[in-house]
């Protein structure tokens, strides 16, 4: 890894620190990647300055570095909650108002396992946010991928059908919810399997911060047919 901070702001006060700062930490001990991966070394200069409470450039730089080697906002936000038991709470806390600012402008940037698809015009009407959809199949069962965007979720809807019917999700990016009426939301993480009943109110959708993929499988049904209803209330999504 190439640093010249260390010049940069240091060089004509503290020369020699600025050397050991480019050269030798960032030139020698960051570029040990055959020891050690990038995104590994990013996590654990990030936990260390947590650790003692440090909050300032030091650590957006470090956030920032992080983000750029593949920690995504979920993988950081869970670090922080992680450690918060071992170095404190006070300590995760403050880091939080740094991690929506390096992370604020996260969007859908690498390509869903199955694929993004295209907006999900046709159905947009029914959903908060953007989505997309990708048909995989209608080859003995109607298959698809569907990405949400942050904050993205579906109405409330139900899959009518008077014997079978019902629908299959596999999650395979992000980090998503699923709720049914009258029960707790269940978050959704990568390889969580969810199984609707027919005739179940229900909703799904990404969390506030990550967008979420999963596949649809609708499971056929007699006289199957979707009931599209109101919108998931704004104040209980946030409180999620």
């Amino acid at each position: 890894m190439k640093q010249t901070a260390g010049r940069d702001k240091l060089n004509d006060l503290a020369p020699k620190f600025a050397e050991l700062n480019d050269d030798i930490l960032f030139g020698e001990v960051w570029s040990r990647v055959d020891k050690l991966g990038l995104k590994e070394r990013c996590i654990i200069t990030v936990v260390a300055l947590i650790s003692k409470g440090i909050v300032d450039n030091s650590l957006k730089f470090h956030l920032m570095n992080a983000k750029k080697h593949g920690v995504n906002k979920v993988e950081m936000v869970e670090i922080i909650t992680h450690i918060a038991f071992y170095i404190g709470w006070p300590n995760a806390w403050a880091v939080f108002p740094l991690v929506r600012e390096v992370y604020q402008d996260e969007k859908i940037e690498n390509e869903p396992l199955f694929g993004l698809g295209n907006k999900n015009e046709a159905y947009a009407k029914y959903f908060i946010g953007q989505s997309y959809l990708n048909p995989l199949t209608k080859e003995g069962l109607n298959i698809a991928n569907v990405t949400f965007e942050p904050s993205c979720r579906n109405n409330w809807h139900i899959h009518h059908a008077k014997s079978g019917g019902g629908q299959i999700l596999l999650c395979t990016d992000g980090e998503g919810w699923y709720q049914e009426e009258k029960e707790k939301a269940r978050k959704l993480l990568p390889g969580d399997v969810v199984f609707i009943k027919p005739n179940v109110k229900h909703w799904h959708g990404a969390s506030k911060d990550s967008r979420f993929s999963h596949i649809a499988i609708e499971i056929p049904g007699e006289d199957s047919f979707t009931e599209r209803l109101e919108m998931v209330d704004e104040k209980t999504y946030n409180n999620l």
